[in-house]
């Protein structure tokens, strides 16, 4: 949620921010100021009329006290209807308060200087590319055919047992599972996130505290009996682990690592970019989210980038670093970074991870803040989060780049101490 005092001094910066991001409408900052001012001004009418109520009750009790009752009559009139007035302006204030706050709930988040604008995933930026695109002497195989080949996973019966995009998976398939999982999070920890386990539905402020809500309910499964929302990412219970919280600057930064299914109706996916492991309904992720200092969050994001990079290229998979678009990158970031991995099989590239910073948008939000010793007042802080990494479209690349001639795939040695077996097949 953007600062009020942005919205005062600087709302043509919002109007931009909503035109380059094509999210929202310009008139609706219009309204938020008008809502803003009519919210100042009742407010300070309630002010002046709950001191003149103070004021009154006193002299009142003055005059009772020495025992000028006629004296005190006007007065008590006066505060009787002051009273009722003051119930009206209470009520007014909090209906503009309310209704300002749905409104900036509304507005995204404003694009940093460096992002290139622009409106079609054509627009962003590829800054960085690693590792050779495989040649084969054979035709390879789409990751589809490997795992039936191999029965890793098994497709059919999980659309029985549930539905379309949630996948059993069998045999070497689960345990290659739980290895990248361990892989992933060693990786991590290793790099000084603290790991947690969080839990895997949220209420309603937790989405609305991260931004899905009331952005992405398309994408959300919701247990309505309940008020609870399956999480589509870990970013959203570990976001709001200290929500409502003041934090001691010495803390920060903070960085945890969680691994978590995910889950997210994906509405409107169809075609041949959902197959089998392109897309999935339930997935497995490993999330990194940092909690930092406002001066500190670029230096992060960079630093939290490397940290998503640095399995791909421990497992040996091309893959390459955009620089997302303001019109690709989402309501929520001011600057965003994807991965994708390259796909052997399918001769195209497949996102694996985003990495995000967030500034302050999510800390207005869920009012994580800390305290600034050298001013003595309380801050938001800068958030951020990345995949490091997405499980399905990993091994999907996995599987089609490391494919042998007579049908195996040969796992890369990174791994064979997380699987216990070095190929497949």
């Amino acid at each position: 949620m953007l600062d009020l005092q942005l919205l005062r001094e600087a709302p043509e910066r919002i109007r931009t921010a909503i035109e380059h991001k094509d999210m929202g409408a310009p008139d609706d900052v219009d309204t938020a100021r008008a809502l803003d001012a009519q919210h100042r001004k009742l407010l300070t009418e309630l002010q002046q009329a709950q001191a003149r109520s103070n004021t009154l009750s006193k002299q009142i009790g003055e005059k009772m006290r020495a025992g000028k009752r006629d004296e005190a009559q006007p007065l008590i009139d006066e505060s009787g209807t002051l009273k009722q007035r003051i119930q009206e302006l209470e009520d007014d204030v909090k209906a503009k308060a309310e209704a300002l706050h749905r409104l900036l709930l509304s507005l995204p988040n404003l694009p940093h200087e460096s992002v290139p604008v622009g409106r079609t995933p054509d627009d962003n930026e590829v800054v960085f590319t690693s590792g050779e695109k495989p040649t084969f002497s054979f035709d390879a195989q789409p990751h589809w055919a490997l795992l039936e080949q191999h029965g890793l996973a098994d497709f059919e019966r999980g659309a029985k047992v549930t539905g379309a995009g949630f996948p059993f998976y069998t045999g070497k398939g689960a345990r290659l599972q739980r290895a990248l999982i361990h892989f992933f999070l060693d990786l991590a920890t290793d790099r000084g996130y603290r790991e947690m386990q969080p839990p895997l539905f949220v209420n309603e402020a937790s989405a609305t505290g991260t931004g899905q809500l009331p952005d992405k309910e398309d994408i959300m499964y919701e247990i309505d009996r309940d008020g609870l929302f399956p999480i589509p990412t870990a970013e959203v219970p570990v976001t709001n682990y200290f929500r409502d919280e003041i934090l001691a600057e010495d803390d920060l930064p903070i960085r945890f690592c969680a691994y978590t299914p995910c889950f997210r109706r994906e509405a409107g996916s169809h075609g041949k970019d959902v197959r089998a492991l392109n897309r999935l309904h339930q997935f497995d992720k490993v999330e990194l989210v940092q909690f930092v200092k406002p001066s500190d969050s670029y230096e992060a994001l960079e630093a939290m980038r490397a940290d998503a990079e640095r399995p791909l290229k421990l497992l040996g998979l091309p893959y390459r670093r955009l620089l997302m678009c303001t019109g690709d990158m989402g309501f929520t970031q001011t600057k965003k970074y994807d991965l994708e991995v390259w796909s052997a099989g399918q001769e195209r590239w497949l996102e694996v991870s985003s990495i995000s910073n967030f500034e302050a948008f999510q800390a207005q939000r869920t009012q994580v803040r800390y305290r600034d010793e050298s001013t003595g007042s309380n801050e938001h802080v800068h958030t951020l989060n990345g995949s490091a990494l997405a499980l399905p479209r990993v091994v999907a690349a996995l599987l089609e780049h490391y494919q042998q001639p007579d049908g195996t795939i040969a796992l890369p040695e990174v791994l064979h101490q997380y699987t216990g077996f070095e190929t497949i097949g």
